[in-house]
This record gives structure tokens, sequence and C-alpha cells, in this order.
């Protein structure tokens, strides 16, 4: 098998540049007003949202990184399924998708390109989108990922600014993909690996769908800054106080044991390292601190909702097969911008 890992150190959403960095280098830049401009760079969310008239937004995100796997077409799947859930995290739908393309054409056969674009442009048919285009350079790696747009309508956008105290959360995806990646170049937990590779090509649009029917206050999905990072900018930009319950939160079969085994990827550490905010029960395991921070790609989506609906949603996502769902914790108003996790 052709290893495109071989061209990457990290890989994966753990090669991105972390939230400290990007916090830094977006703050000088002048803030851009319009009326039009419902979602943008003010509560990191996962996408850009603009009202074309009183029926439609368009939605507009892109995303596009190294490969965590060996498999080029695999590859292209799990590259294509992270850039479209960003569509499925503002409430909208995917319609139009342009290829971002890295490649090392003189180290690897162009066949291997064509495997990459083949998985995207299946997951994108998946989703009801079409690739238009796209733009490919000479690079010294594999890099791959989609700029896509989608509509919404103006009413009914999803933001992480707003979710409300006593909202519950549900996380549709387990934990563990960044472990359990690192865990495959060691050719290690076989059996999680495949797993992980399953929830990694697994669209977000059943859960989306899902989630029209009900009151979701507030909603992202979950990548490289690991679930406490995007539980984090959820708490700041909605300013409200997270608890999230160690006990319950899904996991990849053999990530536990993996991370036990220090099986770490580095953006795990600089997860770690940035969210300050962050406080654990002594009683919390140290391998499953390591998950909570683990960078994921092409993770679940992370539904804030009235404590009322959030056992009905659940049920509901089970029966349309999005089986990993789970109430993973709860919101309160004091203090403002924290997690715990106990």
């Amino acid at each position: 098998m052709i290893k495109l890992t071989k061209f990457t150190k990290n890989g994966g959403c753990a090669g991105k540049l972390g939230p400290e960095i990007l916090a830094q280098v977006l703050r000088p830049l002048p803030k851009q007003k319009s009326a039009n401009l419902l979602v943008g760079l003010d509560t990191s969310d996962d996408a850009g949202v603009y009202q074309l008239n009183d029926e439609t937004a368009l939605i507009q995100t892109v995303d596009f990184f190294s490969p965590m796997v060996d498999d080029p077409y695999t590859f292209g799947q799990i590259a294509a399924t992270n850039s479209l859930s960003d569509i499925y995290a503002m409430g909208g739908r995917p319609l139009t998708a342009l290829n971002i393309v890295g490649f090392p054409i003189c180290a690897l056969d162009p066949d291997v390109l064509t495997a990459i674009l083949r998985g995207g442009y299946d997951k994108a048919m998946e989703a009801g989108a079409l690739i238009v285009g796209g733009h490919t350079v000479e690079n010294g790696d594999p890099k791959y990922g989609l700029s896509v747009t989608g509509i919404v309508h103006p009413t009914k956008v999803l933001t992480n600014a707003g979710a409300h105290p006593q909202d519950k959360l549900i996380l549709t995806k387990s934990l563990g993909t960044g472990i359990l990646t690192t865990a495959a170049k060691a050719e290690l937990f076989s059996t999680g690996v495949a797993a992980a590779i399953q929830n990694m090509t697994t669209l977000n649009k059943t859960a989306a769908q899902v989630a029209q029917d009900f009151p979701i206050h507030a909603c992202t999905d979950i990548t490289g800054f690991g679930l406490l990072g995007h539980v984090s900018e959820l708490v700041t930009a909605s300013h409200v106080q997270a608890e999230i319950w160690s006990h319950s939160l899904p996991l990849l079969p053999e990530a536990a044991e993996a991370a036990s085994m220090g099986l770490i990827p580095t953006g795990a550490y600089n997860n770690r390292h940035y969210l300050t905010n962050v406080t654990f029960e002594p009683s919390v395991p140290e391998n499953i601190r390591d998950i909570c921070f683990d960078p994921q790609t092409s993770g679940g989506l992370l539904f804030s909702l009235p404590t009322d609906q959030a056992e009905s949603f659940v049920t509901s996502l089970h029966s349309q097969g999005v089986t990993q769902a789970v109430i993973i914790g709860q919101l309160n108003a004091s203090e403002a911008g924290t997690i715990h996790v106990n």
C-alpha cells in the first residue's frame, strides 16, 4: 500500500494551527461590518453566513489537511466529510464544493490523486452537493479538502453563540480519532482504527436533518481543537458554563487503551496547553482527560437544546441510525466561559 502518511509528521487535524496562534493572528485584523453578514469571525463559528434575501442565506467554509490514513480513496472521503460537516453545523444544506489540492507529483503517481478526488466526489454526491471545480498546486506532501457553499434560511442559522443555561449537550459521534490514527502509524489497535475510519467517513447529514425538528439553541462540530476546545468556543460565545460528564462520553473502541499507552497526538498537548478555562475532578482518569483534548478529524456535531427535549432528541437520532449520540453534559449560568469535567 502507498504510505501517504510518510509525507507528514502530524497528519490530519493535529497539524492545524492551534487556537492560541489563530487568535493572535486574527486579533489585529479590522472588523468587517455588513447588515447582511449574519455570522463572521467574532464567535469562532464553523462557517460564515451571508444573507442574500428574506428566504436564503449563503454558508461558506473551507478545510483541508494532510493524510491521516494511507489509502488515498479513504483519505479523500475523510477530508470531504470533514469539510461538509461545517455546513451541517450551521443548520444548512451543502450545494457546491471546490477541490483544494496540494500534491507531490514527483513522488506519487497521478493515480493516487485520482483516488483521493474520487473519495471526495463520492462523499459530496452522498451529501447532495456538486463538485464544480477547484485548484491544485504542487506540494511537498499531499493535502486535500473542500471549499463548500451551502444555504440555510436566515432564521434557522445555528451558531455556537445561542446556547442557554440549563441546556443539555448532545454529541453525535464517539471520540478518539486522533489517538487511534496515531496508533495506526504504530500498527496497533486495528479494531479501533477501523472504527475510527468508519466514524470519519460518516456524514453528519442525518444528525443535521433530525435536528431540524427540535428547538436547537446552538451547534458546532468537533474537529481539530478537540471536544473541550470546541465546547470552550461555545461557552465563550454563549456566555455560559459547561459541565461535562466524563462517564457519559462516547468513546471509539480501544481509544481508552491507546490513550493509556501514551499514543497521544501532538495536537492534544497543544489543546491542553491552550485551554486554561478547563478544570477536572481529581477522579477523572488521565487517559480520559487526554481523549477530551484529542484533536478529532471529521467528528460529530455537538448540540445544545432545552433539557426537556434532550432525551427525545437522542431517541430520534438513534432511530435514524445515529446510534452513538448521547447526552454528555449540561450548561449553567454561573462561571461563564469555563468548563468543568466531572
